[in-house]
């Protein structure tokens, strides 16, 4: 899971709009498609996706378990496997 902890051990999602649009392209997933898998409504997607509203981490945990169900996984800052915040398809078992 892509968040980090606050001193006051809140969450703070990191999954940004624009990681959140290239992991639907990848899957090939309209907004009505992930609004269904993730059980956020489309309204609220498009909001999260625009930046127009600052998410619950309920909703981004909701919309990261939709993609990892999907086989997206969501890179932070800094992973070694790449270096930047990204999107990736996780191999097929």
């Amino acid at each position: 899971m892509v968040a980090h902890r606050t001193p006051s051990g809140y969450r703070i999602p990191v999954i940004t709009p624009a990681q959140i649009r290239a992991a639907r392209a990848l899957l090939g997933w309209r907004q009505t498609d992930l609004a269904k898998a993730s059980g956020v409504s489309e309204i609220a997607l498009k909001n999260v996706e625009r930046g127009a509203s600052d998410p619950r981490t309920s909703t981004i945990d909701a919309i990261e378990r939709a993609f990892d169900a999907g086989g997206v996984i969501f890179l932070d800052t800094g992973d070694v496997r790449d270096g930047g915040p990204g999107v990736r398809l996780k191999r097929s078992s």
